[in-house]
């Protein structure tokens, strides 16, 4: 895929690291919603001052937030999330004791197909916030992100 930036920061970034997590379990591509990066960019603009890992709140998006030091990117954000991968069971549909992998289902959900974006910088500690919204939203109690073809 074509990159048009080196930041990292841009909607096919932020596509690309989400589609090539969902492709690697069989799930379709996302698109970006200027509606869903506008909510998302709105709320890290609120985030701006502390620099919170606290959720926004919204029940009309699915959310992944993530917060870093130095240049961390939003392909370094989505990246984090993927990476708990590692401690999903698909066969329980459970993550591991002690271990989060929520992010990471997010990231998949079959049916979240519309992803919105945000990075700041935080002006408390030069951190940067970082917030994917997805609509519609998944993560949803007693369901798989996927449907797993052996």
């Amino acid at each position: 895929m074509f990159h048009s930036t080196h930041a990292q920061n841009s909607a096919q970034d932020y596509l690309y690291a989400h589609n090539a997590a969902r492709a690697l379990v069989g799930v379709g591509n996302m698109v970006w919603n200027a509606t869903v990066a506008a909510y998302a960019q709105n709320y890290a603009n609120q985030r701006i001052g502390d620099c919170l890992l606290v959720h926004s709140g919204g029940s009309n998006y699915g959310e992944n937030i993530a917060e870093g030091s130095g240049t961390f990117t939003g392909t370094a954000a989505v990246n984090l999330w993927v990476n708990e991968k590692i401690y999903y069971d698909y066969t329980t549909n459970t993550c591991a004791s002690g271990r989060v992998c929520g992010h990471y289902t997010q990231v998949v959900w079959r049916n979240s197909v519309q992803l919105g974006c945000a990075r700041v910088q935080c002006t408390n500690n030069g951190w940067w916030f970082v917030i994917c919204s997805y609509y519609p939203p998944g993560n949803y109690i007693g369901q798989f992100p996927y449907t797993f073809a052996y």
